[in-house]
């Protein structure tokens, strides 16, 4: 090591002194002493190696302390963070996907802060079953003879399957073997619940015959699946469900479907076609249903089983369940859902009302957001313009839905991209879309309370740019 390094080494501080500074000091309050501890052994560590390899020259007590506060700020902020969604896509799958109304929220809280019926039953005064709360609402709003719910819908479909028809055959249309998300796909599903798939018909068309060619003496299940966020236009054609069900009980197998998305009421006066509901399902003969409830539904992520009882009985005993089961905290809220179907509250399910959202309600409340934010930054140039919104989260994707924006042009801020990344530093983060290199506020997806906040944002940001 040369001299020089060795002299730059020496103005090393001590953990000591580091630990002791002011700045510092605030962030062992609120992360503990030893994860800052931590964080300055990481940075002095790096600054070290750095010297000696002649990257840096310098090794002072506030570079060390100016690096470690960046870090141990983000540590700081929580990770899973309120965002005002002003996208304009309602089921926006990396944002939450859908918003719990006021009642479920507040169902939640009581529930996750006492104890509570989880698994009581009260007039026996002994164990009782979690899966009681929501069955009986589950069958009343789809019409199905039993329900059960589990975790997530890709939970649904795997427990299905492994449960139903583990070591035998189960028909799926080419057209069907899509990937939904990440990773679920329906053959690595299949191949991991110890079903085995069979591939039937063309990607683009599937026949009754094609279906009826396949089955063997080994096949348990036909089964058909949402595609989710892609569809097949054309040279298309597909077997109806009705057929399905009637070729499953000629022979004697099991008719499952997979929805996805949960709708449960007719969406087709918000100009929404396509997408069936549950009970459109049950009615035309399938023997089991699985879907979501954080799509469509408006309710808690947690996957939906409804169909026959002897079908749904043999899931109850089935080991993985167990595997698979939803907590106190989304089954309250997901109850207190099903609830507001069976009163028909359809306007305070969040998804549902955003939904219902119309042009005339849509451009008032632009106007009347775009003037609280011309007095609080006469700054920025303010246009209401016609935007398209998106249902998201899978459900009827070549649908666009009529909405109305505000455009945001600064000329301080050069870019929507720009104004764009602002924003997301806002605290909470305000999170828009863009069109034409201009930043939009859709106003179709704000919840009460973000136009203050949207408003408090800007002016807050453009008056630190200004600094």
């Amino acid at each position: 090591m040369s001299r020089d390094i060795g002299k730059i080494l020496k103005q090393l501080p001590s953990m000591d002194i580091m630990l002791g500074r002011e700045k510092i000091h605030f962030f062992i309050e609120h992360l503990g002493r030893n994860t800052v501890k931590a964080v300055l052994n990481d940075v002095i560590s790096r600054k070290r190696t750095a010297v000696i390899g002649g990257q840096d020259s310098s090794l002072s007590t506030e570079q060390i302390e100016e690096e470690a506060c960046n870090i141990l700020e983000k540590k700081r902020m929580p990770g899973l963070r309120k965002v005002i969604n002003a996208t304009g896509v309602v089921i926006h799958t990396n944002l939450g996907r859908s918003c719990l109304s006021k009642e479920a929220r507040e169902s939640v809280s009581l529930i996750s802060s006492s104890y509570n019926t989880l698994e009581y039953d009260l007039d026996l005064g002994k164990r009782g079953q979690r899966n009681s709360h929501v069955e009986w609402l589950l069958c009343e709003v789809t019409g199905a003879e039993a329900a059960l719910v589990v975790n997530n819908n890709a939970g649904a479909v795997m427990l299905c399957l492994a449960a139903l028809a583990r070591g035998k055959e189960v028909i799926v249309s080419r057209g069907e073997l899509v990937e939904i998300g990440g990773s679920f796909r329906v053959p690595e599903i299949m191949e991991f619940s110890g079903a085995k798939l069979v591939e039937t018909g063309a990607t683009n068309r599937t026949h009754r015959y094609d279906y009826e060619c396949s089955v063997t003496e080994n096949t348990a299940m036909l089964l058909k699946v949402h595609p989710s966020n892609f569809r097949i236009q054309g040279f298309t054609s597909e077997v109806s469900r009705e057929e399905l069900a009637e070729l499953a009980g000629k022979n004697g197998l099991i008719f499952m479907e997979d929805i996805g998305s949960g709708v449960l009421v007719d969406v087709r006066k918000l100009g929404l076609s396509g997408e069936p509901t549950v009970r459109d399902c049950v009615e035309a003969g399938a023997d089991v249903v699985t879907f979501s409830g954080d799509k469509m539904l408006g309710g808690p992520q947690i996957g939906g089983i409804v169909g026959r009882k002897q079908i749904i009985d043999r899931l109850r005993t089935f080991p993985l369940l167990r595997a698979l089961r939803v907590d106190k905290m989304t089954l309250t809220a997901f109850e207190t859902t099903l609830r507001q179907y069976i009163r028909r509250d359809y306007d305070k399910i969040p998804t549902l009302s955003m939904l219902s959202r119309s042009i005339p309600a849509m451009k008032k409340h632009a106007s009347s957001l775009a003037r609280k934010i011309r007095r609080s930054v006469p700054e920025i140039d303010i246009k209401i313009i016609d935007v398209e919104d998106a249902v998201g989260g899978g459900a009827f994707p070549v649908t666009s839905l009529s909405g109305v924006g505000i455009a945001l042009r600064c000329s301080r801020w050069n870019s929507a991209g720009e104004l764009q990344n602002i924003l997301r530093s806002a605290d909470p983060p305000v999170i828009v879309g863009a069109k034409d290199n201009v930043a939009v506020i859709h106003v179709r997806t704000l919840l009460d309370g973000d136009d203050s906040l949207i408003v408090n944002s800007l002016k807050v940001l453009y008056e630190k740019d200004e600094i």
